[in-house]
């Protein structure tokens, strides 16, 4: 990297944050309501999306004229918009989210909030999501302003509102409207790109695969310190997996459990293959190219392959090792889970505060979880 390309990195003051797909899988957590509505219509679903990060106001136009609905954009508005705030309630944060608004407001860095989303919807996609609303510097939705992403408006008014030049901010956003936007308002960029929306990354300053992978002193920000030597402590993530030969395919589960978009990288944590054996866990996350399915690639450190093999798998994900090095391996079919990866996990679970994993059944594990959230 240049001198110069360091300086104008060294700059930034302040973060904008996207809500919908940057710090919130609202799009997976609410995909069934869009077929669910149209069911009702007569209309079947096309799964390609070309609405993401559209205001409502433009989805509805294109929803109504895509299916030919007999309503108005304003009457489909109306009837879809409490089936969704069902599912908001229930959307779970993106990896990396919690741990990124939490480092920002403890080192007192101005952060914002801004989305295409209507400011009272903003409101309900966040209101389960512990102490985010507190901690944001500033909330602009599409309504504070005259015109929504991709025009630059509400990332001038976010820089406004937390008393900032505009080129001092680095924005984070996962879809191409998003990035234009922020790019017309002279703001670095950093992507973190659905699958469906790659080309967001084409006029970005930086990408990366998941927030897992944000390291704030590139911008002249607070580095993380909670790193434990090579391991970095997560959320727990629960799947419920068939091993076929290694790769794992995931057995869908409603609520909190299962992948949410944009998990990708180097993973580890606790594997049950039957009661009562718990094994340490290597498990590798990219999509297969082009039609970007899941793709997760397992590596079980102790020697049961043969008990393994074919078998149902509980996994408790505990700790992240690495990003994917590339493109190439992101969506690759042989994904490597190397011997560095597997040392790294081994010593790393080996410690107090990776060690919860196996502390309780996998099934009374998820109950406690379930019951800390008064669920």
């Amino acid at each position: 990297m240049s001198c110069c390309a360091c300086k104008r990195r060294n700059a930034i003051s302040a973060v904008i944050l996207d809500l919908d797909g940057t710090l919130v899988d609202t799009e997976n957590g609410s995909k069934g309501v869009l077929k669910e509505f149209l069911a009702k219509h007569g209309r079947v679903l096309n799964e390609g999306n070309k609405r993401l990060g559209k205001t409502l106001k433009e989805s509805a136009i294109s929803i109504v004229e895509d299916y030919d609905l007999p309503l108005t954009p304003d009457q489909f508005i109306q009837e879809i918009t409490p089936m969704y705030r069902e599912k908001w309630l229930q959307a779970k944060p993106l990896p990396g989210s919690n741990r990124l608004i939490k480092h920002l407001h403890k080192h007192g860095v101005p952060f914002a909030l801004a989305s295409n989303s209507l400011r009272d919807y903003i409101d309900a996609k966040i209101a389960n999501q512990d102490g985010w609303k507190e901690s944001f510097s500033a909330i602009i939705g599409s309504d504070d302003v005259e015109s929504g992403k991709p025009s630059p408006d509400i990332f001038i008014e976010a820089a406004r509102r937390m008393g900032v030049d505009a080129a001092q901010c680095l924005v984070i956003e996962d879809s191409l409207v998003g990035v234009k936007g922020a790019k017309a308002a002279n703001m670095k960029v950093m992507a973190v790109p659905s699958h469906e929306e790659a080309d967001s990354s084409s006029m970005a300053d930086a990408v990366i695969n998941t927030l897992l992978e944000f390291q704030p002193e590139i911008w002249g920000l607070p580095p993380f310190d909670d790193w434990v030597q090579n391991a970095l402590p997560i959320e727990r993530i629960y799947l419920s997996c068939r091993n076929i030969s290694g790769f794992l395919h995931e057995m869908k589960e409603d609520g909190k459990f299962g992948l949410t978009n944009q998990t990708s990288g180097i993973f580890f944590g606790w594997a049950q293959v039957s009661l009562p054996k718990t094994f340490k866990a290597v498990v590798a996350i990219g999509f297969h190219s082009p039609n970007n399915t899941r793709k997760l690639q397992l590596s079980l450190i102790d020697d049961c392959r043969e008990n393994a093999h074919d078998q149902h798998l509980q996994l408790s994900l505990v700790g992240f090792i690495r990003g994917l090095k590339s493109k190439e391996e992101l969506t690759s079919k042989e994904m490597v889970i190397n011997e560095e990866d597997k040392s790294i996990a081994s010593e790393s679970l080996d410690l107090p505060i990776f060690m919860h994993g196996p502390c309780m059944p996998f099934a009374e594990e998820k109950e406690a979880d379930l019951n800390d959230n008064g669920l």
